[in-house]
């Protein structure tokens, strides 16, 4: 992670903030009374804020805002959407049974995010980079805030944090693609053209793999898309099932000359597999002989992604890259799991297999691309920054009631940068990109705080909705106990006790930590007297509604020998993204509050372990919004900038 920056922002004096035990009622803190009159302002402008959320939501709102149908008037299939038609869930049946919450029109309101892409309604492939834009493809549902209908969204960015809305780019009209145009890649020829394959779903529900590209490459809009006539490219091949065969990667370039690809598929219902086709001409393709990998036990492989890293270098490298000095990730989305896993390895370029560098970790069975909630994940190579960015989809966890009665459904997450590990030699690192910095406004230091055992802190930044924040730990031990701890992993969350943690941040926490969301390392005691660290997000406290799904996710995270504990935090609304050890581990929360909501929204530092204190620092940022709106084609200046590329 980035070293703490020494700037002009504020300070404050640690000596100022101590509560007690993270899971005891904290007991009010006084405040000066020059914060009276703020407090006045702060209650007036909410009060304001909600009356004129109320009166000016959306239409997909509720009418009522005190009065919202709940999820049990809902009738629903027992089986999630999706599943039936062959591609992963969306709805969540666990919560079937639970009494639907009143939420109210600002509540829904607030959890849309500010800087994170998302439709303007409804529910949420290939993403590329061409003539000065970033284009993201995402399957969308046009008619609905649930799974179906899917065709292809289209989404334009000069620096992939402002988006503006193009107009869709597939749908589902023709027999191949006519129950749906699912997941494809986007492949850049060395000659300037596009080539885009994606798996349509037949008016017979086969899964097939489909060609298409750009009307005019002289548009850097690319408004325009074909569908090659000859259609299907690929079809399944004897003893593939047709409804488990999809989701074609980009494309490499062999020695041979031919480029290839891989798609997504399972034998006998659990061994996850990636097959490798060949072409020369994108339209006609060969299967060739055996798998580019497959793991027994991992079933149905979606969404395969695979790409080469360097292992001594801060770029990325194009799909093609081959020869000494690099690795190669294979990533799949497991269907029956609904977890992207990856693992680091070996590709022979002459019999095209990849060979993981540790058996033990392979895909499906080890590493996690990110350990909450996150699916469906792809990368691209960004040419004009060579580096490699990653995109994921997130979910919602609330019902599909909800989702229906708020009007929309599903995000993306912020892009990520990714960078072999040198250091540990066994994970990738995922970094938010640089131009998410554009949108941090003022920033608040806190030095050397330190955390009593037991203790909480409250860190006085006024709102908390939408923070980027870097905050690094160190910690000191009070007792000598080197016996193992009986906790193991990330416990049942933050209110289990261990030597060494839990200790960390709690984000969007209401003053009476009614409501609360922790982001935490715990260090623990193995049986060799070596510690073992997780990287972890709770949040089974953060919302009193009970129709919302809030569990407990991490995973293992290598803490070096001359590294500290650091994390760095971006909170949006509904979603937190964690980042542990400069991307390491990383996990995608979504939090659905009812009272830690705009100006009740608070930060604190929070110390659970039973024996080591803890001094944090910290770099918080609030941050702006994010201009995410249809693309304004009517406004000359638009028209200029779009020829000027």
């Amino acid at each position: 992670m980035p070293k703490m920056e020494a700037s002009s922002s504020t300070s404050h004096d640690p000596a100022l903030f101590h509560a007690p035990l993270l899971h005891h009622p904290r007991r009010r803190s006084s405040r000066p009374l020059k914060g009276f009159a703020v407090i006045i302002g702060s209650v007036v402008f909410l009060l304001s804020l909600v009356i004129l959320i109320v009166n000016q939501s959306p239409e997909p709102l509720a009418s009522n805002p005190s009065s919202v149908t709940q999820a049990g008037s809902y009738s629903m299939a027992a089986q999630p959407r999706g599943i039936a038609e062959g591609v992963s869930a969306k709805s969540n049946p666990s919560l079937f049974d639970k009494v639907g919450f009143n939420w109210t029109n600002a509540m829904f309101y607030w959890q849309r995010t500010a800087y994170h892409f998302q439709p303007q309604k409804n529910w949420m492939n290939g993403p590329l980079y061409h003539k000065g834009w970033y284009h993201l493809f995402y399957q969308y549902n046009p008619d609905s805030a649930i799974w179906g209908n899917i065709t292809w969204g289209h989404a334009v960015s000069k620096d992939l944090i402002h988006w503006f809305y193009l107009p869709l780019a597939m749908v589902p009209d023709q027999w191949y693609d006519i129950n749906g145009c699912w997941t494809g890649s986007a492949t850049l020829l060395p000659d300037g053209r596009i080539v885009m394959l994606y798996t349509g779903s037949t008016n017979d529900s086969v899964q097939v793999q489909n060609l298409a590209y750009p009307a005019n490459l002289s548009d850097p809009l690319l408004l325009q898309w074909l569908k090659y006539p000859g259609n299907p490219v690929v079809v399944p091949p004897t003893g593939i099932e047709d409804e488990e065969f999809r989701d074609p990667t980009t494309a490499w370039l062999g020695p041979d000359g031919s480029w290839r690809i891989a798609v997504g598929t399972r034998f006998n219902t659990t061994i996850g597999t990636a097959l490798v086709f060949q072409t020369t001409n994108f339209s006609d393709y060969e299967l060739l002989d055996g798998v580019l990998h497959a793991v027994p036990g991992t079933g149905m492989w979606e969404c395969v992604d695979f790409y080469p890293v360097a292992i001594n270098g801060s770029v990325g490298l194009d799909t093609t890259a081959l020869g000494p000095g690099i690795k190669h990730v294979l990533k799949a989305s497991l269907d029956d799991t609904k977890v992207d896993h990856y693992a680091i390895g070996t590709y022979d370029m002459i019999t095209d297999k990849w060979t993981p560098d540790n058996p033990e970790e392979d895909v499906g069975i080890g590493l996690k691309v990110d350990y909450g909630r996150y699916y469906a994940s792809k990368t691209f190579f960004d040419q004009s920054k060579q580096r490699r960015i990653l995109y994921g989809w997130v979910n919602e966890t609330d019902s599909e009631a909800d989702d229906l009665e708020k009007g929309w459904a599903s995000i993306q997450t912020i892009p990520r940068s990714v960078l072999y590990d040198n250091k540990t030699g066994t994970h990738l690192l995922q970094w938010p990109v640089e131009e998410v910095e554009s949108l941090r406004l003022n920033a608040t230091v806190f030095k050397d705080v330190v955390v009593e055992a037991g203790s909480v802190v409250p860190l006085d930044i006024g709102t908390a909705t939408q923070l980027d924040i870097l905050a690094e730990f160190e910690i000191e031990t009070l007792v000598s106990n080197s016996t193992e701890d009986e906790v193991s992993d990330c416990g049942d969350g933050a209110v289990d006790r261990s030597t060494y943690g839990p200790f960390g941040v709690l984000v969007i926490a209401d003053d009476s930590l009614s409501e609360l969301t922790p982001i935490y390392f715990r260090p623990l005691n193995t049986s060799d007297g070596s510690l073992e660290t997780y990287f972890c997000a709770d949040e089974t406290r953060s919302s009193k509604a009970p129709d919302v799904t809030k569990r407990v996710y991490g995973g293992k995270i290598p803490v070096l020998d001359d590294e500290n504990y650091n994390m760095r935090v971006l909170v949006d609304h509904s979603v937190v993204e964690s980042f542990g050890e400069g991307g390491r581990t990383v996990i995608t929360s979504r939090v659905y509050p009812t009272e830690a909501i705009y100006g009740a929204a608070r930060l604190f530092l929070f110390n659970n372990a039973s024996g080591v204190n803890v001094k944090a620092t910290l770099k918080i940022w609030e941050m702006n919004s994010a201009f995410i709106r249809p693309f304004p084609f009517e406004e000359t200046l638009f028209q200029e900038m779009v020829a000027s590329t």
